[in-house]
């Protein structure tokens, strides 16, 4: 029966590129071997026809359905969940052509939760796009926990304006999330 199943879950997963197709063949395998089981277990093995069986597979696979794991709708990184409930899941780190590397823009902390931490990222990611180019790269290289002398080196600066650029930063950021630059200090 196994060729037969392979064979069908081949064509009915033509289009995928070949990793994912792969994937999905081996899914439908999984879950025709399941359903042949319970078949067992029922005492109804007569029933168990290669076609049937490739065609009920393809169609649990289809419909997101992994063997072993259960559909769950409130899990938003599920392909269930965003298929039922159109959640789109994007990543929040992305790809700086001038660094050449993957820049993370929030680095997470312990004491902050899920949503804080997505806040923050789309706050810093936002607040980075209202910047000047050339402020916008210092911004970056910085959050990225280089110190004031590599940085002036980097950009061709003393590192008394490195200095001077950082805590002008730190004022258009209070800036941008309604603080009043400096109230926190005056606070304390």
């Amino acid at each position: 029966m196994m060729p037969q199943i392979i064979a069908h879950a081949r064509v009915s997963f033509r289009h995928l590129d070949p990793e994912a197709r792969q994937e999905a063949v081996q899914e439908v395998i999984a879950n025709a071997c399941q359903a042949y089981v319970r078949l067992a277990q029922l005492e109804k093995v007569d029933l168990a026809y290669p076609t049937v069986l490739a065609r009920y597979a393809v169609a649990q696979v289809k419909d997101h359905r992994k063997v072993g794991s259960k559909l769950n709708v409130l899990d938003i990184s599920s392909t269930y969940c965003q298929q039922r409930k159109g959640v789109v899941v994007e990543r929040l780190d992305h790809f700086d052509e001038e660094e050449n590397a993957w820049l993370e823009i929030c680095i997470e902390d312990r004491h902050a939760g899920a949503a804080e931490i997505a806040a923050t990222r789309m706050d810093f990611a936002a607040w980075l796009k209202s910047l000047p180019k050339r402020l916008r790269r210092i911004a970056k290289f910085l959050a990225t926990g280089e110190t004031t002398t590599v940085a002036a080196k980097r950009f061709g600066v003393c590192p008394g304006r490195i200095s001077q650029i950082r805590m002008e930063l730190k004022r258009a950021w209070q800036t941008f999330q309604g603080e009043e630059p400096g109230a926190a200090a005056l606070a304390a």
